[in-house]
């Protein structure tokens, strides 16, 4: 299958603003993540040889791999994409546009002959979504050099053996249109059920995703559990810190002078480092260039693209590159001290107990838009089913 990053046919001029996402013509959309066998080429700015200047994107791109949060088509060449998420959000921009190199997929899908023969509405909406994920999944396989994460549907994310039974559908779909496992991750909320399906499947040899982490608790069970990527969003957890209190482990931060959100991404990593553990860390929802500097030495960094057009713009002198450090690293986590009840063997009552009210909000957020748009594609499914051509 061929992976490389050769642009696709020209796209019609419109644009897509969807949830985290911006579509304008020409190139492939796509969040990002990462890949943990950095199959792919860093993102690097180009060098003034002449002068031996460099940008800030390179300075930094040193300690981190840095990676688009999204990407615009005509930005490819700058900002080209090395890897995928397909969500339900992505599906919605997808039926919102006349004309994108996507739209096949989806309508392929919504004729797919295992899903129109079910009798149940409800369970042939849930595979034709199912279809669909796997289908622009497939085409975004084809458009990137690393791995494609696809969402699990989150009105499952508490309930371990749904979790399992989805993803192995989700696998078999995959796996008869021949895209291979190990260019796949499956994107699971933090929930304790998710956590123990991402154990499970792990221990299958299929990667798994843990999202919506906001605390030390669940980052340290899903490290246990072996998930391959655990992500956390910095700045929504200082975004709640700002309007809430309540909340030991934010307060302990705040109270020692560290925002909440890099604080749990350092621990995060030191924890992992320190004690073994094969997860990699991202870290998302950064706001600002600081905080890319402080989260330097993480195994990767989802930057806005305003973020990234900065550093790029950004000159750095042969004496200033050297200024930026890499504040996370092996030997820093070494020395780092955990309590006693932090090093324990986590289950489902002691994270249950240990996540404070930012971690049960913020996890309750997240999933409560994930379910709102797996709804909205369904609906929508519902209405444009069947297509002209079935």
């Amino acid at each position: 299958m061929s992976v490389t990053l050769s642009s696709p046919p020209s796209l019609s001029s419109s644009s897509l603003q969807g949830r985290g996402l911006t579509f304008s013509a020409r190139l492939p959309p796509s969040n990002f993540i990462f890949n943990a066998r950095r199959s792919f080429p860093h993102i690097r700015a180009s060098i003034n040889s002449a002068s031996c200047l460099s940008t800030e994107l390179d300075a930094i791109s040193r300690f981190s791999e840095i990676v688009p949060d999204t990407v615009i088509f005509d930005d490819f060449e700058r900002f080209p994409p090395t890897a995928a998420t397909v969500s339900s959000s992505l599906l919605l921009g997808i039926c919102g546009l006349p004309d994108t190199i996507f739209k096949s997929a989806v309508d392929t899908a919504l004729a797919h002959s295992d899903c129109v023969v079910i009798e149940n509405p409800d369970v042939r909406l849930s595979c034709f979504l199912n279809k669909a994920l796997v289908n622009v999944g497939a085409e975004l396989a084809k458009l990137v050099p690393g791995r494609v994460s696809t969402e699990v549907d989150a009105r499952l994310a508490h309930d371990t053996h749904s979790i399992l039974r989805k993803v192995h559908d989700l696998l078999k779909l995959y796996n008869d249109i021949e895209v291979p496992p190990e260019r796949l991750l499956f994107k699971i909320p933090s929930t304790w059920q998710g956590i123990e399906a991402a154990r499970v499947l792990e221990s299958e040899g299929i990667q798994t995703h843990l999202t919506f982490v906001y605390s030390f608790a669940q980052a340290a069970a899903a490290a246990q559990a072996g998930a391959s990527v655990i992500q956390i969003f910095v700045g929504r957890i200082r975004d709640w810190a700002r309007h809430h209190s309540g909340d030991p482990e934010v307060e302990t931060a705040v109270s020692r002078g560290e925002d909440p959100g890099l604080a749990l991404v350092t621990k995060t990593y030191n924890y992992i480092q320190k004690y073994g553990h094969k997860s990699k860390l991202m870290a998302a929802a950064v706001r600002n260039k600081q905080d890319l500097f402080n989260l330097l030495g993480v195994d990767y960094i989802i930057a806005p693209l305003k973020i990234l057009q900065s550093l790029k713009e950004s000159v750095t002198f042969p004496d200033e590159k050297y200024a930026f450090v890499k504040r996370l690293s092996p030997e820093s986590a070494a020395i780092f001290d955990f309590k006693e009840e932090e090093l324990v063997k986590w289950d489902q009552r002691s994270l249950a107990s240990a996540m404070g009210p930012a971690a049960v909000e913020l996890l309750a957020a997240g999933l409560d838009g994930y379910v709102n748009q797996a709804t909205r594609v369904e609906e929508l499914f519902g209405k444009i089913w069947p297509p002209p051509n079935v």
